[in-house]
């Protein structure tokens, strides 16, 4: 038999060898890999599955990056409902890489979108930062307190960018809200957490591939501009669309969301030193995984899919194994800690109130 370039691949390189009777705790990350230590600085944004990257990194015990903190007097439970500690800073939900890049823009005066307050929605009196429209529970009383709150986000931002040593950006949507004045774009649709829509102001844009990784390379492009040093790591979330104003079914919506998105960090990945691609959306939706990290709305994904992709992450980044849901549990104690483990991880999420029954 003749030789062939596919003799001498790895066993990852095999479907057979590498992924057929795995079982769902898999392992899909080949290759070289960002070096995570104990003192890098990483900060995370990103969609609401990058939470919990987040909340294990602080849990492990590495340097997780908050530049934004609340006064020291307030609650753990308050300021996490004001959307502090979510993220490194204060800016919520980021779904979208023109999002990111728009954050970098309006944070260093490059760019100062015409529609930046709202009022808040119907039931409350205050105002909301239309780029920040849930981190305010009621909104601000005034147009003044919004304002400086804003300025001294974006400082927070600045100091983020300027200092971290890891960026963990999870990218989670093509589709989005965009002024068509401007076109800034929205975390979530005009009048949805406040605003009133404006079919004549807005206007719904659904990203393609090459948007995307433009949107990305401008913004790895900037911040190398404050940070020479800076490596990022890209993920794609798993979490599906809750609503699609595509006008395509809901699942062929998230379909092509994901694959836009992969397809665009792989590129991403590829084309730039010190950016790496992490397949936390593989080890949740791959046909190995069976549906078995979703809850039963098949939407949020559960503790023990959560632990599986930071299992994976630390392992490759910082050569530590975490323990399973139950490995480390007393006997009388490990059907509950299982129990817990299948319960769906709550994050906040602004894109939920598009359909408010969930």
């Amino acid at each position: 038999m003749s030789d062939h370039p596919y003799r001498s691949l790895p066993e990852a390189a095999f479907w057979r060898r590498a992924v057929a009777g795995k079982g769902p705790a898999i392992d899909p990350l080949a290759g070289g890999f960002l070096s995570l230590g104990r003192e890098d600085k990483v900060a995370t944004a990103g969609s609401c599955f990058a939470q919990n990257i987040a909340r294990y990194l602080k849990r492990s015990g590495f340097n997780y990056m908050v530049s934004e903190t609340a006064h020291p007097i307030v609650p753990a439970a308050v300021a996490e409902r004001h959307g502090y500690g979510l993220y490194s800073a204060r800016y919520g939900n980021i779904y979208t890489a023109r999002q990111l890049l728009q954050l970098f823009e309006r944070a260093y005066g490059r760019f100062s979108p015409a529609e930046a307050i709202w009022r808040a929605p119907e039931g409350d009196s205050g105002l909301v930062d239309a780029f920040r429209p849930t981190i305010e529970p009621g909104g601000f009383a005034s147009e003044a307190e919004l304002l400086a709150d804003r300025a001294h986000h974006f400082a927070r931002v600045r100091e983020m960018f300027e200092t971290l040593d890891i960026f963990v950006f999870t990218l989670g949507l093509t589709e989005g809200w965009e002024s068509r004045i401007d076109g800034a774009v929205y975390p979530v649709c005009p009048g949805v957490s406040g605003g009133t829509f404006d079919p004549e102001r807005h206007a719904f844009h659904n990203f393609r591939v090459g948007e995307v990784t433009e949107d990305l390379s401008a913004f790895i492009t900037a911040l190398r501009g404050v940070n020479p040093k800076a490596r990022i790591i890209l993920t794609v979330s798993p979490v599906p669309l809750v609503a699609t104003a595509s006008g395509n079914h809901v699942l062929a919506a998230t379909t092509y969301s994901k694959s836009a998105l992969r397809a665009a960090a792989q590129e991403i990945a590829e084309d730039h030193e010190g950016v790496f691609y992490f397949p936390s959306y593989e080890i949740i939706m791959g046909a190995p995984a069976a549906a078995r990290y979703f809850a039963e709305n098949m939407r949020n994904v559960t503790e023990e899919g959560v632990a599986q992709v930071m299992s994976v992450f630390l392992r490759h980044a910082a050569g530590i194994d975490l323990p399973g849901p139950a490995a480390s549990a007393a006997p009388e104690a490990r059907d509950a800690t299982i129990d817990a483990a299948k319960e769906w991880v709550q994050v906040m999420c602004d894109e939920a109130l598009l359909d408010e029954g969930e």
